[in-house]
């Protein structure tokens, strides 16, 4: 449960980290940009998703590893 949880931690960072690199670079990269009712809220979408990942390590360090 604690690999999962790093897991979805780690793809919501690097999806958020790439929502806001599109958004301030232009690059096309990220799934954030491709969500359709999320059209105008792309940064808050990125955003959000960083805290969830940093919610998400949280949870996953609160777990025992055994």
């Amino acid at each position: 449960m604690k690999q999962l949880l790093e897991l979805l931690g780690f793809l919501a960072l690097v999806q958020g980290g790439a929502g806001l690199l599109h958004e301030f670079t232009d690059w096309h990269v990220g799934l954030v940009q491709r969500i359709g009712f999320l059209d105008g809220y792309e940064i808050y979408a990125s955003l959000a998703l960083i805290v969830l990942a940093f919610a998400l390590f949280a949870a996953a360090e609160s777990r025992r590893s055994g």
